[in-house]
This record gives structure tokens, sequence and C-alpha cells, in this order.
């Protein structure tokens, strides 16, 4: 019997030092990516510069490489509870990270019986995130998820209890490592050592719910709106553009460049939208909570002409839409001071 490894594959250095070492052992290996819709690095991938090349997805680069079977899996709807309610709670934003890992083991437990697999793997190390990756965190999330034993991290595992794939021979133990801490120096020298050149940087900072802006706007949403009205659709728009909380009942989004702007024009259904017609100006929409006021229209009209090239020009024509509604108001910019009182 060829013994069949199921891994977590994000196409980082660590996950893919990993594979390679299974590989190497002769082990057939099967992928699995998982997306929540909280990947940075995807998230950047949509939105890069045209003048850059474009970035390939990661995991399938690397099965591509070391010619493995990939699945891409999206949870993103399925996730949502995970960040909404918690059992052990969030890290120092609002990242529930052991939360995260026994939800994606539970699926991966599924999915090894699916597959025909033996064991999972993954690119964990010890000590390197805080939250998920102590021993405690480690013995915790593969209790929960039904899969004690049966989860090889081959980069710390010389430092961990031995595992069933390690005591039934199907792995050998003395290749595998002992990494520990938060440097990646050693996995930076080992994939030199290896030959591996093309890997992303091995730097933090790959989840959103990590990135202190977004988790702002994610606070402010479960402050304003409650966490059970939180939607895939919210999920997208909090990563996208400047956000000005203009006051408990509304929220402002301002696009950035044109491919933001082009990018909310697909939300306005339910929103009010504000531009400047006769200048090149930014997408704005507002999230509105009853009607608006004469005034908190006029308002919002002068955040429209503030990220517009007319900003400077003393009185602007603003257009404001709301449904089959439109009409058109001649405004001043809003002052920048007043505006930074509300920026999330």
């Amino acid at each position: 019997m060829r013994v069949k490894a199921l891994g977590m594959i994000s196409g980082g250095l660590d996950s893919t030092l990993a594979t390679k070492i299974l590989v190497d052992m002769g082990i057939e290996v099967e992928g699995i990516n998982f997306s929540t819709g909280f990947c940075v690095t995807e998230h950047s991938r949509n939105f890069k510069d045209e003048k850059k090349p474009l970035r390939p997805n990661e995991a399938l680069r690397l099965a591509n490489e070391l010619r493995f079977k990939l699945h891409l899996i999206d949870v993103s709807k399925d996730y949502l509870p995970v960040v909404i309610t918690p059992k052990y709670g969030y890290g120092a934003n609002l990242n529930p990270c052991v939360d995260c890992r026994i939800f994606m083991f539970k699926r991966m437990r599924k999915l090894m019986d699916e597959f025909g697999a033996q064991f999972m793997f993954t690119g964990e190390v010890l000590g390197q995130r805080p939250m998920s990756q102590h021993r405690q965190a480690l013995k915790t999330i593969e209790r929960d998820s039904g899969l004690e034993g049966l989860v090889l991290r081959p980069l710390s595992a010389a430092l961990l209890d031995p595992t069933v794939p390690e005591v039934k021979g199907w792995v050998d133990r003395s290749r595998l490592l002992a990494l520990a801490g938060r440097s990646r120096k050693p996995q930076m020298a080992l994939a030199k050592e290896t030959g591996l050149e093309d890997y992303p940087q091995p730097a933090g900072g790959c989840c959103y719910l990590t990135d202190p802006q977004y988790t702002a706007r994610l606070q402010d949403f479960f402050d304003h709106n409650g966490k059970a009205n939180l939607t895939n659709e919210d999920v997208i728009l909090l990563k996208v553009g400047r956000h000005f909380r203009f006051s408990e009942n509304i929220k402002v989004i301002v696009g950035r460049n044109e491919r933001e702007n082009n990018f909310l024009k697909v939300y306005e259904n339910g929103r009010h939208v504000f531009r400047v017609p006769e200048w090149p100006s930014a997408h704005m929409l507002a999230e509105v909570k009853g009607a608006l006021s004469p005034d908190e229209v006029r308002r919002l009209a002068s955040i429209a002409a503030r990220y517009s090239d007319a900003e400077d020009k003393g009185r602007v024509a603003v257009e404001h839409l709301n449904g089959e509604s439109a009409e058109i108001l001649e405004v001043s910019s809003i002052e920048e001071a007043a505006l930074e009182a509300w920026r999330i």
C-alpha cells in the first residue's frame, strides 16, 4: 500500500518545505487550499498593478512544481460563524486562530476519508504563531477536530510527540525537522539548500483578520450592525477603498483608484451613490439605515467633491443616485480635518 498524505497547502515557504519533505520520502501527496474570504494575497491578486507581472496562485504553483493534485475549496460562507462567535476567542485583533484551525481540520478529516489519505500534514512551526501554534493549542485543535495523532507537522515533528504515521513507519521520523519560533531564517536557509528559489517572501500578515485597519472596519460593522448580520458581501467591501463612519446610521466607502471605483460600481444596489460627473472623481457609496436628511445629503456630496479633481474649484456639481431617483447638488468640498474625524 502506498501511503497518501493530505496537506493543507497555502503555497507559502513553510507549506512548500513540508510538502517537499514528504514528496522526497516517496509519499503520495494530495493538497487542499481553503479560501475563507479573508486572504490578503488573493485579494491583492485581484487588484494588482497592471504594470507588474501577475503572481500565480502560490498553492497551484507548488502543486505544478512538485506534481501533485491540488483541490481549491471555497469555504467562505461556512466560515463566517467562526469569525462571529469563536469558542476560543480572538487574538490581538479579530483573528480567531484556534477556531479557524479547528474549522479547517474538521474539513480535512472528512476529506481524508473522501480521498483515501491515511494522515494529514501542515507547514506549521511550533511557536511561530502565538495563539494557535504553541503546544497546548496544537493539542486542543487536534482533539476538537477528531484528528489526534493524525496531524504531521514535518518542520517541527522532532520536537513533538510521534504521530501515527511516524509510529507505523509510514514516515521516517529521522528525516523530520526540529524548527521552532518566529524566525524564518532556518526555512530560508533550507530552501536555498534544497534548490527552492521561487517562493513568496516569508512575511506574516496573510490574513485580513490580523490586520489592524481591516479589523477596525470589521469591529465598526459589528458595533453598528451586529455580528449576526455580517455577510460575505460585507467581508469583501471592508477590504476596498477608504471608509468613513459619518454617523450611527451612515457609513461611506470611497474608491482609491480606477480598479476600486469600477469594483464599487458592482455594489451600488441598495446603497446611495455619489459622483462628480463633470470631473474625474472617486466612486462613492453610502450605506444608510433609514432616510437621509437634506443636510446629510449635502454633507455626503461634499465628501464626493473632496475626492475629485474639482476639490479646489469652489462649488462643484455632485450627482446623488438612490435607486431610480437622481439629483444634482452644488457643494463645496469638505475640509480634510472634518473628514479625518470620521475615518475608520
